[in-house]
């Protein structure tokens, strides 16, 4: 992985060139990385940069073998852990290991993807993945070992947030003292989930959401799309390049959640006074809860946008606005004024709280309807004067 393939983060790039230049590497540092900035490319040419001796600021001016090695990411002092679960192959103690091939695919394929890929990859949508204790053991024992090429050992966990309370603790001691040599890389896209021994204990790479600038030059020059293409998706994209890069190659899930989300507004709507809609609501409910919690959560994020995006068109802010859908039924203009200074907080709160529990195993159903049932109140809430 090169630092040329990076799109962005100028700063952190820069930062973590000038540690290995100047022989002072950090043992443990978390990246911290909203989603689709680049945190896991990033990491992994870092370690590259560390382990072949790379110099100039570029991973291809040290070591030749051991930058193959690294495209095709089987360095052997080079160490990955990440969410996983039990799936048709691997039935029961699943470990990062089992999964090897599928993650080196799934990096090569999409470097910038979201735990819900991943998921999608492993093909276990509709389990939450976790680094659990396991794992931590199999890290301690891996760690305790000499590194092969007589380097360093560098270890990266991506979704670090994702390890449970079991394997923080296992890992804690590692993280705090750990093996000559030995480099500690987390990535988190939720830094208010990492326990804070854990924390404490590294230091944190600040990553930033790509700016529609950076995303609209990858795109010309990945994608090969015209200027006019390239602004429109980047405005879309809210600094994620992985949502970009879905806009440009699958929309068909987004189609789904618009879907989705019309049929709700509209059977809430209904609903405020009519008790014969609320089997609508319920009967909404379970479709989505039929899901996986990783699509259930991608689905309440998109609705987070999407109310987000009704209320600047409410406020006439429609250079900010590039929601369009695609339901011809449906007309943004005409209900962008539901949705004001009045409501729009506690929409926010509702959507942010069902997230919270769907992530922490809640019962879906019973999460979306109530969820359901108290936006027929916040729809028909009227704006404070």
């Amino acid at each position: 992985m090169l630092f040329k393939e990076i799109i962005g983060q100028k700063k952190a790039k820069e930062q973590l060139i000038k540690s290995v230049d100047n022989k002072r590497i950090p043992h443990a540092q978390l990246f911290v990385s909203p989603k689709g900035s680049g945190a896991l490319p990033l990491a992994i040419a870092y370690a590259q940069y560390i382990l072949c001796q790379n110099t100039a600021g570029e991973n291809i001016t040290g070591i030749e073998a051991c930058n193959l090695k690294f495209n095709k990411l089987s360095h052997p002092d080079m160490h990955f852990a990440f969410p996983v679960a039990a799936n048709a192959s691997v039935k029961k103690h699943p470990v990062s290991d089992l999964f090897l091939a599928e993650w080196r695919d799934f990096i090569q394929n999409n470097p910038y993807g979201d735990v819900s890929d991943w998921y999608q990859q492993l093909g276990i949508e509709n389990k939450q993945g976790q680094i659990g204790v396991d794992e931590a053991e199999l890290i301690v024992k891996k760690l305790a070992l000499k590194a092969y090429e007589g380097s360093f050992k560098i270890l990266l966990i991506w979704m670090a947030e994702k390890m449970n309370i079991a394997a923080s603790n296992k890992l804690l001691k590692l993280i705090e003292e750990p093996p000559e040599k030995t480099v500690l890389l987390l990535i988190t896209e939720n830094e208010d989930q990492i326990i804070n021994t854990i924390l404490s204990r590294c230091q944190v790479v600040k990553l930033f959401p790509l700016s529609e600038n950076e995303i609209k030059q990858a795109l010309i020059e990945r994608e090969h799309l015209t200027e006019n293409q390239a602004v429109n998706i980047a405005h879309q994209a809210d600094g994620n390049w992985n949502k970009a890069l879905k806009i440009v190659h699958d929309s068909s899930k987004e189609d789904q959640f618009e879907q989705w989300f019309i049929l709700w507004i509209r059977t809430a709507f209904k609903a405020k006074g009519n008790a014969t809609v609320i089997q609508d609501l319920i009967t909404w409910s379970e479709t989505i809860a039929g899901n996986g919690r990783e699509v259930q959560k991608s689905f309440l994020n998109y609705c987070l946008q999407f109310f987000r995006q009704a209320m600047l068109k409410n406020y006439a802010a429609d250079s900010l606005v590039f929601l369009e859908p695609k339901t011809a039924s449906f007309d943004l203009a005409k209900f962008a004024p539901f949705i004001h200074g009045g409501n729009i907080l506690e929409i926010n709160k509702e959507l942010n709280d069902a997230i919270y529990h769907i992530e922490r195993n809640g019962n879906a159903k019973i999460i979306l309807l109530d969820l359901s049932i108290k936006l027929t109140r916040l729809l028909h809430q009227k704006e404070s004067v």
